[in-house]
């Protein structure tokens, strides 16, 4: 039946392509859509043929370059998956929607590598439909053209989201884990069988790593999967209990990734890689969460990150919260043993600063509270069947080739960065803890431009002998080593947070300022766009995710200097990842904690200290109120060192311990980290 519904849809866009039977103005778009389907049954074709498998390295390229040239760059100003050019063509209303058709139909791509023929079968079936309106006189009421893509994403919710949700949990689904495993990873070729869009990035990814020895490969593996396996040990979580791991990262890895699901497998885990999300129904705004090769064109994916505001009501989240539970249900037992993600991130590409349009979709504010009451009970859901005190996680990043002509160098630089020797830091860091733990709050102030004069108040300690209120943080979860982080008392914390130039969640934002009263954000700006009110939104968006406001969930102090020498070293700091940056200077976290949905278990320092500030006023109404209690989101900004005059601990007492001052390490006992500071300054 699969077979013959495909045939039906792909028969008649074979019509719709030499048909004149719509308007001048739409029949331009149609005749580009049945032309992009038409493509992607030709590539059906040479799949199911093994003719692709066969085709040679340049072959490759020119199918690679076909799928996506439409949206590239130098292409997208006059493409239908650019809505303002869609909308200039076919005015607002039909060109929103048309563009929204337009990128979801884009999802084939990857459904044709993986053979879900059902899902082209609903994708082509949408297209004829919303075109056989067109072929009306007169044009359809745009409200008929947004039932039609309605009763789609309400009634293929059921096949979209409950398999998305068994992609995440189920190590048999195997589609990527079956290409690492069983190509010849000597072969570049390997990289176009995924589906994704291959850049120069991947390629030369792939081959770098081909050049490096066995070792070097093995130690890197060796880094990641160790601290996921570390992560488990010292939050007394047992690893026994699990059976899957969720491996994320970027193509052109794979030589590690396979070293890494032999080491998983060693620990009892299979490999879950599933792709990031491709249709409006499963994908979170722009980012990226799964696997994923280029993004060929972030401002496409920026435009498109609010698509669902096309048919986003009550009665649809009811409907997609139903599937989520009923699918967990479903498959209780393999959430039970999902372990949680192993993350391997990529940087070093050129800060993306999106261009802020009028002609997108945009969420209603009754449609944000409506996304934010999703991810609520979502979430909470989640938590049902993967218990956020029972899973865990970790996070490595490294550079790819775009970060510079000294690629390789600064390659080699991240993995000694992320190896180093874990005793010396938690050695010095304790050094800083033991002051902090006199505090009644840190005072942190800017300089050389930077503006931020904030207070972070600090959990007043009950018993010192036994507690502590900072995580001496040594490269498990959070690689590489170099931090020490509490959750702060939100009353009393206040004052201003200024970044001259930070890269958060793959957007750059320039003098980013964020104003703290009693811990939560009281006011926000930053100086991307001309009108204010454009960079109001821009945070609102990005960095709130769309809530009123946001607790400090975090406050650190990164340790480690290494890092900072070498991002200054190769002039590549604004490139840098937050999982590097975070180390590289002090951090504010804005959203939940870094304990959020597992508050309740002990967390011990080395020392055998109890870390006792897991907790803020927000996420404590978790006990009478979970719904009040989390944001989803936790968003790192960091003040490099050369903006900082000072860190100081204030006692209650009134007494100033002097912790950094003009950027160096003043606390007796952690002078070794201004070492690699003394060599930038040569």
């Amino acid at each position: 039946m699969i077979e013959e519904r495909y045939e039906l849809a792909i028969g008649r866009i074979r019509e719709i392509e030499k048909e004149s039977t719509v308007g001048s103005e739409f029949r331009d778009y149609f005749h580009e859509m049945a032309g992009f389907a038409i493509m992607i049954d030709e590539l059906r074709t040479e799949l199911q043929s093994g003719r692709y498998q066969a085709l040679e390295l340049e072959e490759l390229k020119e199918w690679n370059h076909r799928l996506y040239q439409d949206i590239l760059p130098d292409r997208y100003e006059a493409s239908y998956g650019n809505p303002s050019y869609a909308v200039n063509r076919c005015g607002k209303d039909y060109g929103l929607a048309l563009s929204f058709l337009y990128a979801e139909l884009r999802g084939a791509i990857a459904y044709t590598f993986e053979q879900k023929t059902e899902y082209l079968d609903i994708l082509f079936e949408l297209l004829v439909e919303v075109y056989n309106q067109f072929e009306e006189e007169p044009y359809p009421a745009i409200e008929s053209i947004k039932e039609t893509i309605y009763w789609y994403a309400s009634d293929y919710c059921d096949v979209f989201v409950a398999d998305r949700i068994r992609e995440q949990i189920d190590p048999d689904e195997t589609f990527a884990a079956g290409i690492i495993m069983d190509s010849d990873l000597d072969d570049i070729r390997y990289l176009y069988q995924f589906g994704e869009y291959i850049s120069e990035n991947e390629l030369q990814t792939a081959r770098h790593l081909m050049k490096l020895d066995d070792a070097v490969i093995k130690r890197m593996a060796d880094v990641y999967t160790e601290g996921y396996r570390i992560g488990f040990v010292n939050t007394g979580k047992d690893l026994s209990r699990k059976s899957a791991v969720n491996i994320r990262y970027v193509l052109g890895f794979e030589r590690v990734i396979k070293k890494a699901i032999a080491n998983f497998e060693k620990m009892g885990l299979k490999p879950v890689i599933y792709r990031s999300g491709v249709s409006v129904l499963t994908k979170r705004q722009h980012l990226k969460i799964g696997y994923f090769g280029a993004v060929a064109n972030k401002q496409y994916e920026y435009d498109h990150r609010n698509d669902q505001a096309l048919f986003l009501d009550k009665k649809f989240l009811e409907r997609k919260l139903e599937v989520v539970k009923t699918t967990y249900e479903s498959c209780k037992e393999l959430a039970a043993g999902f372990a949680g993600p192993a993350c391997i991130e990529m940087f070093g590409e050129e800060p993306f600063a999106p261009e802020q349009k009028e002609d997108v979709l945009k969420l209603s504010e009754k449609q944000e509270e409506l996304v934010l009451l999703f991810d609520s009970r979502q979430s909470q859901i989640t938590n049902e069947y993967i218990r956020g005190d029972e899973r865990s996680f970790t996070i490595v990043a490294y550079p790819v080739p775009e970060i510079g002509e000294r690629y390789e160098e600064i390659f080699d630089e991240i993995i000694r960065i992320n190896t180093l020797d874990a005793g010396t830091y938690e050695k010095v860091q304790q050094t800083l803890i033991d002051a902090l733990d006199q505090g009644e709050y840190v005072h942190i102030l800017g300089d050389n431009g930077n503006r931020t004069d904030l207070k972070v108040q600090l959990y007043p300690l009950k018993d010192p002998q036994k507690e502590t209120i900072f995580e001496n943080c040594v490269a498990d979860v959070n690689i590489p080593v170099g931090e020490v982080f509490t959750s702060p008392v939100l009353e009393g914390t206040s004052g201003l947070l200024h970044v001259s130039k930070v890269y958060l969640n793959e957007l750059q934002y320039k003098d980013l300022e964020i104003t703290f009263a009693n811990g939560m954000i009281a006011d926000y700006n930053c100086g991307n766009f001309d009108r204010e009110l454009e960079n109001k939104e821009y945070i609102h968006d990005n960095i709130l995710h769309k809530h009123p406001t946001l607790p400090l969930g975090e406050f650190a102090i990164g340790t480690n200097t290494t890092a900072y020498v070498a991002a200054r070293k190769y002039g590549i700091e604004e490139k840098m990842p937050i999982l590097i940056a975070e180390k590289m200077g002090p951090h504010f976290a804005v959203g939940d904690t870094c304990y959020s949905w597992s508050e309740n278990i002990k967390v011990y320092n080395p020392n055998g200290k109890e870390i006792v500030a897991r907790d803020n006023s927000v996420s404590i109404q978790r006990k009478e109120d979970v719904s009040k209690a989390y944001f989803y989101c936790h968003t790192d900004i960091t003040i490099p060192y050369e903006e900082l005059k000072s860190i100081t601990v204030v006692t209650k007492s009134g007494e100033e311990i002097a912790l950094l001052e003009n950027g160096r390490f003043v606390l007796p006992g952690t002078e070794i980290l201004n070492e690699p500071l003394k060599n930038a300054d040569k």
